[in-house]
């Protein structure tokens, strides 16, 4: 039976991130999401790694799952996850900085481990290059082809996944500091990669102009920052799950199920820009003011949709042959906000979000898969229309740019304001 992981997430002991984001939130969240399987995030920083073996057992092979004592507490938040508790996989995002080809590179990593005592082994290694408790996603002076092989070296069944592949500042192909290739980035152990995540910005179509993208299978998470985050976007698996299974899901096809996405346009860096001037440019306007901001003149920001045209070989619309489905989504609090015109996370939206959850089951389901008549009965007809519309694609996307993100809406203005008067109403 299909069901969904999402695989690159953070602790509360990454920068930026929210006090709440502990195991039993991740799971908790996980489960009101729809999302089976989940990263631990943060593996490498030692007080997570500490609350990890505090709190987790083992499951599945190479999963985890929540100690006893704290599956119950999660039972009693919401009923439904004693049908199915979530799993964890042992996941850490690193940033590695580093000069390569008379250039500064800055990429992020994806690292995935089979057991306790792999992930041991590949924590030492990394402490005796950097600090490993200043931050959940630690930054290493070394190159993205040594951390690999320093991957590798830990478990024969450990792999890496180069992370969000296109964002202009921490990335492979990134505009900022990558590179123009996977195999410049990692060298004669590219062949040990077999899956690349795409990120916020990119969809599937996006990453299909590519030829050099055939051979690796496109995986999305939510990279969460927060546990409501968690299932933003995230893999589709139709195989066992276990550890072991998954991975030879990515690296065959075989059980992979395809992507659950954003629309790209939502995505933060999708279009080029300057946030400080308010200026956001399609790729050719950025190359007719030559790169520069229009109102300052100091250098935009290139997007991803841009990176992607200067290394496409290519048209938009070309399709590999081998390929997977996807879906895009709105957040499920995106489209209740729009519908009673208020924001995503006020208290009403959150009343509205857990009802529909305990009334219809976890957010995936309620996007994707529920009955159209039984959103109408449950949620009104302004859900009805707004998923429905979704589903079919038919939103209008404001795009994103330098770090702000976009917006997608799913009603159209004269619904939008009629919902925004009758809910002032009630």
């Amino acid at each position: 039976m299909p069901f969904h992981a999402d695989l690159h997430v953070h602790s509360k002991f990454a920068r930026a991130t929210s006090r709440d984001l502990d195991l039993e939130h991740l799971a908790l969240w996980a489960a009101k999401k729809g999302v089976a399987v989940i990263g631990t995030g943060d593996f490498t920083h030692p007080a997570w790694f500490a609350e990890i073996i505090e709190k987790l057992r083992p499951a599945e092979p190479g999963l985890f799952r929540l100690k006893p004592t704290f599956e119950r507490a999660c039972e009693r938040l919401y009923a439904a996850f004693a049908q199915r508790p979530t799993r964890f996989m042992l996941q850490v995002e690193t940033s590695t900085i580093y000069r390569q080809s008379d250039r500064t590179r800055k990429v992020h990593h994806l690292h995935y481990m089979p057991g306790v005592e792999a992930a041991r082994r590949f924590i030492k290694r990394l402490a005796r290059i950097g600090n490993l408790a200043a931050d959940g996603r630690p930054t290493l002076g070394l190159g993205s082809r040594d951390l690999l092989d320093i991957t590798l070296e830990s478990d024969p069944d450990a792999f890496l996944i180069p992370a969000h592949i296109w964002t202009p500042w921490f990335s492979v192909l990134g505009s900022k500091s990558g590179f123009d290739s996977i195999a410049e980035c990692y060298g004669e152990l590219t062949r040990h990669i077999f899956a690349v995540e795409t990120g916020l910005s990119s969809d599937p179509p996006m990453n299909w102009r590519l030829s050099q993208l055939d051979r690796f299978t496109l995986v999305s998470n939510s990279d969460a920052h927060s546990p409501r985050k968690i299932g933003r976007e995230a893999c589709v698996f139709d195989c066992a799950p276990d550890y072991f299974a998954m991975r030879d899901a990515l690296r065959t096809g075989k059980g992979y199920a395809g992507t659950i996405e954003f629309f790209p346009e939502e995505g933060k860096y999708h279009l080029d820009g300057h946030r400080a001037c308010g200026v956001c440019l399609e790729p050719r306007q950025t190359e007719r003011h030559n790169g520069h901001c229009p109102k300052c003149g100091r250098p935009v920001t290139i997007g991803v949709l841009h990176r992607v045209e200067a290394l496409a070989d290519r048209p938009v619309g070309a399709k590999p042959r081998r390929r997977f489905p996807f879906r895009s989504f709105v957040p499920l609090v995106e489209v209740l906000g729009e519908i009673h015109g208020v924001g995503a996370a006020s208290k009403r939206v959150e009343v509205l979000h857990d009802s529909l959850l305990n009334c219809l089951g976890p957010e995936l389901f309620i996007l994707g898969e529920a009955p159209i008549e039984q959103l109408r009965e449950t949620g009104g007809e302004p859900l009805a229309n707004a998923i429905t519309a979704m589903r079919a694609g038919r939103v209008t996307r404001q795009a994103g740019y330098d770090g702000e993100f976009g917006r997608i809406r799913v009603l159209a203005d004269g619904a939008s304001r009629r919902n925004r008067i009758a809910s002032r109403r009630a």
